[in-house]
């Protein structure tokens, strides 16, 4: 019988062998600093990316196999009551694209006002196995001015898709429901409303999602389209305005300069027209002075009245 030396007697037990190699929960074993990554890498991981890439793809996948795509309002959605949680697997995959190539879609041109897409599809589940159901609402602004002057605030939808499983029931429901009175108890609020539906045949589910989500796009393009433009035109405007007030403050400039040359001018043209009006002043004056001293009668002199006395008395 060999002996072991009770330094190493912990490694012959068993369940010390098995701890070792499962490691403890709640610790990490030990490494050398040299061996250390630094924290950083894990952040560069792109795993993280790609998972969350993952989930945004099966985000997507659940709710194209629900029905509701991107840009469809949930208020006018009503699928089925089951729901599918867990991934599909190949063979679920090929009996939903089976199911999928099966149903049948029709399109309602009028949905009565107040009618719910529960109620569509509760009336409609009379007639056969309803797959989804989803109304349009009204436009936003016809909604707003209803909501403004009528005394009805529900939502109200203008159209709308009913998918029924069989695409042979859709047809024969199509064509046997199509301009005919919606019925019901006496009294009831639709029962005088007539169905205005048509059956789209090679048309799938998918179709409306994509055709829902391009509009939504369209609209989405066009509001910012229009909101370029806008701000386009506010800034063009906000130029020309500060382009007319730096104008009108130049030409009151002007304005005012001008009327300080005048006002100048004006002054030399005053001085000028007195100087020149005190020079014909002058002219005139000496003038008369010259008038005068023509008219003026010479003054006798002695002389000659001494000898004009003389002449006379030699006459005489």
């Amino acid at each position: 019988m060999s002996s072991i030396d009770p330094r190493f007697a912990a490694l012959a037990d068993p369940e010390f062998a098995q701890v070792s190699e499962s490691g403890p929960s709640g610790s990490h074993p030990h490494k050398n600093d040299d061996d250390d990554e630094p924290s950083g890498s894990e952040n560069d991981d792109p795993s993280g990316a790609e998972e969350t890439g993952e989930e945004d793809g099966e985000d997507d996948e659940e709710g194209e196999r629900s029905g509701l795509g991107r840009g469809m309002d949930p208020g006018g959605f009503a699928g089925p009551s089951e729901k599918i949680v867990k991934p599909l697997t190949p063979e679920a995959l090929a009996a939903f694209k089976a199911a999928q190539d099966r149903a049948g879609v029709i399109y309602i041109s009028r949905i009565p006002p107040g009618m719910r897409p529960a109620k569509v599809r509760h009336l409609m589940s009379a007639y056969g196995e309803v797959g989804r159901v989803y109304l349009q609402q009204e436009d936003a602004k016809r909604a707003y001015l209803r909501r403004k002057y009528t005394s009805t605030k529900k939502a109200h939808y203008t159209e709308g898709w009913v998918e029924f499983k069989d695409k042979r029931v859709a047809r024969s429901v199509a064509e046997m429901l199509n301009a005919q009175p919606i019925g019901g108890k006496k009294g009831t609020r639709w029962r005088d409303d007539v169905w205005t539906m048509k059956y789209l045949p090679k048309f799938k589910w998918h179709m409306l999602t994509e055709q829902i989500a391009h509009e939504a796009a369209v609209h989405q393009a066009q509001l910012r389209a229009e909101l370029s433009q806008s701000r386009k035109e506010q800034r063009e405007y906000l130029k020309n305005v500060e382009l007319a007030r730096v104008l009108d403050k130049r030409a009151e400039r002007k304005r005012k300069a001008g009327e300080g040359e005048e006002g100048s001018q004006e002054g030399l043209e005053a001085k000028t027209r007195s100087q020149k009006v005190a020079k014909q002043d002058d002219v005139s004056r000496g003038s008369v002075k010259e008038k005068r001293k023509r008219l003026k009668p010479a003054e006798p002199r002695p002389d000659a009245e001494a000898q004009l006395n003389s002449v006379l008395g030699s006459i005489f």
